[in-house]
């Protein structure tokens, strides 16, 4: 085998591949018994990782730096560091934010179109390549949005003879999770792809089965219906370099959830397994990659609540991530002075009224995120307790020149500026209250309740959002 070749190929590989690392299955030490046995090692890294070449783990250090790798790409976490509701509870959650589109991006063009401020439209669609940039040469998770997300693994492969490393193969599995427009059904895409082999081994003869896992719901009990062409059983690595890209679609039907909006919340785990062919043995034998979050409700004040008639339609599903807001402080944004308002809250919240030496206000990262309230009481109560501070600092003409009381975090939240009277453990005083125009008041309303309507953002402690300030 040209060694020189496959490194090049490798680098290659590395340069586009690009991304994730997710759990490892560490191989077990070889023992003197394997000694005159043909044996293979398997690991899972990230996609993105610089793998030994066959020349390096013939030498001697290869072998140690796969194991390296394979310690450094977390491989206790499980879960997207975004998610949230029950899933978030199940398994360890990453130490690193997934990939994400930019601020910039999340950006409305409703300018553009000539149309009133309001979020943009949720992606539903992903390509390959998209989530092979989202995924980057570090990422583990890619969330586009809450309706296009995905993952992905590098399968590594190392042959030995007589102990010794005498060959090498790999492959790449992305799975790409989307959801169509006021639909219940999740489809889930694998690639199978950047197929390498150097080398001595028998990698052609791998057998390779490939499931998508519900291990938990909630509540448990739920029964899903499953469509698609993902094999029912074993493909050979040679079989999977030819056709390497399959389907499976989720459905879960409504009136399995709790509460009225019929929640059904669950976590996805796509699983590769293999074994190797006779005479070979096999230390090992592939894994996951990270879980999805998917959930469904058929909730009353959002879209398609009654399936247009068809009470098996109505609902939607979605993926449990915390999704960003993205408001506007640039030059002519309809909503600039709300969110150049948030943006001092978020900065120099110690300059925002009222005081508190130590405000810290939520909703600026997913360890702390904003969550929804559609109780029209609590919203009053929080809108009572902003203006009431607006009166104070500015007096009772604050309104004076069309301007309106903004208040941060929003009244729609459990995290309004009356929090203090339905938790006695919150923080009194930890948010902004600021007289600004009217219209930039009401355009922020706008976005924010468009924001909730194109993502299904759910009342209650089990779904959040955070905001992003463009600049």
């Amino acid at each position: 085998m040209d060694t020189t070749w496959f490194r090049r190929r490798a680098a290659q590989a590395a340069a586009v591949i690009l991304p994730t690392a997710l759990l490892t299955a560490a191989p077990s030490a070889a023992t003197a018994e394997d000694a005159g046995e043909l044996r293979v090692e398997t690991y899972v890294l990230p996609l993105g990782a610089a793998k030994p070449s066959l020349e390096e783990l013939k030498n001697g250090d290869g072998t140690a730096r796969l194991r390296q790798l394979a310690a450094a790409a977390e491989p206790q976490a499980r879960l997207a560091l975004e998610t949230v509701g029950p899933a978030a509870s199940y398994a360890s959650l990453s130490r690193q934010a997934s990939g994400a589109p930019s601020v910039s991006e999340q950006a409305r063009s409703s300018a553009a179109a000539g149309a009133r401020a309001t979020a943009p439209e949720p992606a539903r669609k992903m390509s390959l390549d998209e989530c092979a940039k989202g995924l980057g040469t570090d990422k583990k998770f890619f969330v586009k949005s809450r309706f296009a997300v995905c993952n992905g693994a590098s399968f590594v492969q190392t042959w030995f003879q007589n102990n010794r490393p005498v060959g090498e193969s790999m492959f790449n599995v992305r799975v790409i999770g989307t959801v169509a427009l006021n639909s219940r059904t999740i489809n889930y895409a694998y690639h199978f792809s950047d197929f390498f082999k150097g080398g001595r081994n028998s990698a052609d003869g791998l057998s390779i089965t490939t499931k998508g896992n519900t291990p938990q719901s909630w509540p448990s009990g739920v029964r899903y219906n499953r469509g698609g062409n993902l094999p029912a059983g074993a493909r050979t690595f040679a079989q999977l370099r030819a056709q390497g890209t399959f389907t499976q679609t989720v459905l879960a039907k409504p009136g399995q959830g709790t509460g009225s909006a019929d929640l059904v919340f669950a976590v996805y785990e796509p699983s590769v397994k293999y074994t190797a062919p006779a005479p070979w043995t096999l230390n090992g034998n592939g894994g996951n990659l990270f879980m999805l979050a998917p959930r469904w409700d058929a909730a009353p004040y959002l879209a398609n609540s009654t399936g247009g008639g068809n009470p098996d339609r109505k609902g939607a599903a979605t993926f449990s991530y915390i999704t960003p807001l993205a408001l506007s402080a640039k030059a002519g944004a309809e909503e600039r002075a709300e969110a150049q308002h948030i943006r001092q809250a978020f900065l120099v919240p110690e300059d925002t009224k009222p005081y508190m030496s130590a405000k810290k206000v939520p909703g600026q990262t997913a360890k702390e995120p904003l969550h929804r309230t559609v109780s029209e009481a609590r919203n009053k109560k929080n809108r009572a307790a902003a203006v009431k501070q607006c009166r104070r600092y500015w007096g009772p003409n604050y309104t004076s020149g069309g301007k309106e009381c903004d208040e941060y975090p929003f009244a729609s939240t459990y995290e309004g500026a009356a929090e203090v009277e339905y938790d006695p453990e919150a923080k009194e005083f930890n948010f902004s209250a600021k007289p600004i125009p009217r219209d930039d008041n009401q355009a922020g309303g706008l976005i924010l309740k468009s924001h909730y309507a194109k993502n299904r953002i759910i009342d209650g402690l089990n779904d959040g959002f955070i905001v992003k300030i463009i600049t």
